[in-house]
């Protein structure tokens, strides 16, 4: 029964997450080893033709680590958030799952891997769609469960990042936009190097990339959405005016009756009316 016990906590330990301080500086650090280096410019290569085409006043970053990814956008003003207060940094302190932003806000989001670190996604992707004014756009990248990535994290032995990651799938995360009232408008995938951080594995980053864009299709470690809030049609209520009945015409008798001098008529009042 110990036996079991045991299996079980090393179990939840390995589905453990960090805390949001100890995630941001954990994946500071594993984004400049040779891997997470390799990984964060092929994302920043995919991001880039993205980026270039969404405009607007406002756009928001929501990641799990201190790099930001929105150099490539032509949005004025860039928002990102971090969990914890840093004198090396001056961006704002909030959480990811509570942003102290009016609904409606900005032009468009960008979640990145901040699905994958969190403990209630529906939460923070509620909070993302929520601050999405109509029409704007939702960026999310994600790790890939149906890739070599995740078949390490599967046969993974200790709680390490980013292997700790959910690594929920693009379908998955899709299904739940489509909820929110978003339309998918593109489901891209990179990545296919291996999950090995050596210097002559990361070095043939980009024939790997190459091959795989070819023939590997959506087994590439991250996944790329694009969706865009869609604008809910008003339908105008118009008000039901009282019908008004038809007018009672009438003439003066003397346009229509004919005056007869030599009969009876000649007694009849000229202001008279008739009714018809």
């Amino acid at each position: 029964m110990s036996l079991i016990s045991d299996y079980r906590l090393r179990w939840q330990r390995r589905h453990e997450l960090p805390e949001p301080e100890q995630l941001f500086r954990g994946m500071d650090t594993w984004f400049q080893s040779p891997l997470g280096n390799a990984l964060l410019n092929t994302e920043r290569e995919m991001l880039e033709p993205m980026l270039a085409r969404i405009f607007g006043y406002h756009m928001l970053q929501l990641g799990c680590c201190g790099k930001s990814l929105l150099g490539e956008s032509p949005v004025g003003h860039k928002l990102f958030f971090t969990p914890f207060s840093d004198a090396s940094s001056r961006a704002p302190v909030a959480s990811n799952e509570f942003l102290p932003l009016a609904n409606e806000s900005v032009d468009a989001v960008l979640i990145h891997h901040a699905l994958d670190f969190t403990p209630d996604s529906h939460r923070l992707l509620r909070e993302a769609t929520r601050v999405v004014m109509p029409g704007g756009k939702l960026l999310i990248v994600g790790f890939n469960p149906i890739s070599s990535w995740g078949l390490r994290r599967i046969f993974r032995w200790k709680n390490r990042l980013p292997w700790n990651a959910r690594f929920i799938s693009s379908a998955r995360v899709s299904d739940w936009l489509k909820l929110l009232d978003f339309s998918i408008e593109k489901v891209a995938h990179a990545a296919y190097f291996l999950p090995i951080d050596h210097s002559k594995i990361v070095g043939a980053t980009p024939q790997m990339e190459n091959f795989g864009k070819q023939f590997l299709g959506p087994v590439g470690a991250v996944y790329f959405i694009v969706a865009c809030k869609q604008v809910m049609p008003l339908t105008p209520i118009v008000p039901r005016w009282p019908r008004i009945p038809r007018p009672i015409i009438v003439r003066p008798i003397g346009e229509t009756a004919g005056v007869h001098r030599n009969g009876d008529n000649l007694n009849l009042p000229i202001s008279s009316y008739q009714e018809h």
